[in-house]
C-alpha cells in the first residue's frame, strides 16, 4: 500500500512521537511505501500561541502541500497521527478531493478538551466533553494558560463540528483503548467509525532481570503525570530504596530539588529509547502515577515488554492496560499513602514480584507485539478504503 502519514510533534518528546515512528518503521519493514509530513515544535515556537491556535482552524499551506503530494502520486490512505496545530483538519479535505481514505489516530483528547488532558486543578475534568463550543475551557484558559488562545482552539473544534468534519471527513478513527473509544462516543462521535487498536513495541527489547533494585518513573515531568504523588509517597516510605526518574518537562526544577534533599532519588534526564529500555529491564518495578485520562500509557506497555511489573493509578485507560494483581498493581489516583503501601508490598515480597515479571512479559507477548498490530492496522486501512468508496457514491462529505 502507498500511505501518506502526517504528524505534528509538541515541545517535549513523548509517547505520541514514539508511536508515530514505530508505525512508520513497522509499515516500511513490511514492504509498504510510506511518505511522511512531520511538523515539529521548532516550526511553531516563533509564533504566538494565539496565532498557532488560529492556524489550527484551517491551514491553507498544509492543504496545498497534501493536495500537491496527492496530485503527484497515488496514495491509498492518508493516516493522520496528530494534526494540531500546524496541519489542521484541512488535510482531510485535501484527501477527500482526491478520493483518498482518511484514518485518524486519537492519540489525545484535543477534539473534546482544549487542554488535551481532561485535567484541571489537579483532577480529571470533563466540563467540555458534551459542549459543541468549549466555553468552560475558555473561562479557565485551559490551552497554554490563555483565554484568547483557548477560544481559538474552541473555535476550531466548533467550526468543524458544525461543518460535519468529524462525522464525514474521516473514514475511521483509531482509539488506543476501549476507554478512549467510549469517551469519543460519549461526545457524539460515530460509533461505527471508532475502532480500538493498541500501541506496540518494536523492536522487542527482551525481558530484563530486574536486578537493578530500584523503582523507575519514565515520562514528562509535569503535574498531570502524578509526580507530586510519587515524590510524596517516596518520602512516606522512609526506606533507603532507590527511585530513578527519566524525562524532562516543566517540573524539572522541582524534581532536581527533591533529589538534592533525598539521596536515594536520582533524576537522570531524558534518555534514548535503547537506554530507557535497558533501565526498564533492570528496574524492580515501574511507577505510572498519572492523574489524567491517559489514552493508553505507552511506558506501561514498554515495561511489560521488559518483564517489569507496573504500579499504576486506578484511572481510565491505565486500569484497562494494567490489570490489578496480574502484571502489577493499581492504587487510588492521587493517594500518596496508597501508592506507598503498594510500593512497600512489592519491595517486601520479592518472590511474588518475580512472578509478576513473568506475567508482565506474557501480557506483552499476547497483546503488544508488532506482527499482531501490523495485521490490525492493515485491516483498518482496508476498511477505511471501503468506507471511502462508499462516500464517493454519495453518502459522504464533499471536498473543500
Amino acid at each position: 500500500m502507498n500511505i501518506l502519514m502526517l504528524h505534528n510533534s509538541y515541545q517535549f518528546r513523548g509517547g505520541e512521537d514514539e508511536s508515530y515512528e514505530s508505525e512508520v518503521r513497522m509499515l516500511r519493514s513490511n514492504g509498504h511505501s510510506i511518505e511522511t509530513i512531520h511538523m515539529d515544535y521548532a516550526q511553531m515556537s516563533a509564533k504566538g500561541k494565539i496565532q498557532v491556535a488560529l492556524e489550527s482552524l484551517w491551514s491553507t499551506p498544509s492543504y496545498k502541500l497534501v493536495d500537491r503530494m496527492l496530485q503527484e502520486r497515488k496514495f491509498d490512505v492518508l493516516h493522520v497521527q496528530n494534526f494540531f496545530p500546524l496541519l489542521s483538519p484541512s488535510v482531510y479535505y485535501a484527501a477527500k478531493k482526491h478520493g483518498v481514505a482518511v484514518v485518524q489516530t486519537l492519540r489525545n483528547y484535543r477534539l473534546l478538551c482544549p487542554s488535551v488532558f481532561f485535567y484541571r486543578d489537579g483532577r480529571p475534568c470533563e466540563d467540555c466533553i458534551d459542549k459543541a463550543f468549549k466555553y468552560p475551557g475558555i473561562l479557565h484558559g485551559c490551552y497554554r494558560g490563555s483565554r484568547a488562545a483557548t477560544a481559538a482552539v474552541a473555535a476550531m473544534t466548533a467550526l468543524h463540528t458544525m461543518r460535519g468534519t468529524w462525522l464525514n471527513a474521516v473514514d475511521i478513527y483509531i482509539a488506543l483503548t476501549k476507554f478512549v473509544r467510549d469517551k469519543f462516543i460519549q461526545a457524539g462521535f460515530p460509533e461505527q467509525k471508532l475502532v480500538v487498536k493498541s500501541n506496540f513495541v518494536y523492536p522487542d527489547p527482551g525481558c530484563g532481570d530486574g536486578k537493578g533494585d530500584y523503582a523507575l518513573f519514565v515520562g514528562r515531568l509535569s503535574p498531570e503525570k502524578g509526580l507530586d504523588t510519587l515524590l510524596q509517597a517516596w518520602r512516606q516510605l522512609n526506606r533507603n530504596w532507590k527511585l530513578k526518574v527519566v524525562g524532562d518537562g516543566p517540573m524539572a526544577n522541582d524534581v532536581r530539588a527533591f533529589c538534592a534533599a533525598n539521596a536515594n532519588v536520582e533524576w537522570v534526564g531524558s534518555k534514548s529509547r535503547a537506554e530507557t529500555a535497558e533501565m526498564m529491564g533492570n528496574a524492580r518495578l515501574l511507577v505510572f502515577p498519572s492523574q489524567w485520562y491517559e489514552t493508553f500509557g505507552r511506558v506501561a506497555m514498554e515495561s511489560f515488554a521488559a518483564g517489569t511489573p507496573v504500579i499504576a493509578s486506578r484511572l481510565g485507560a491505565m486500569a484497562e492496560v494494567c490489570e490489578d494483581g496480574q502484571a502489577g498493581m493499581l492504587f487510588e489516583t492521587g493517594n500518596a499513602a496508597d501508592l506507598a503501601d503498594k510500593l512497600r508490598w512489592v519491595f517486601d515480597h520479592p518472590a511474588e514480584a518475580k512472578a509478576m515479571r513473568s506475567v508482565a512479559r506474557q501480557v506483552f507477548e499476547a497483546r503488544y507485539t508488532m506482527p499482531q498490530n501490523y495485521c490490525e492496522l492493515i485491516d483498518i486501512y482496508q476498511a477505511a478504503e471501503r468506507a471511502c468508496k462508499g462516500e464517493q457514491n454519495g453518502r459522504g462529505c464533499t471536498a473543500a
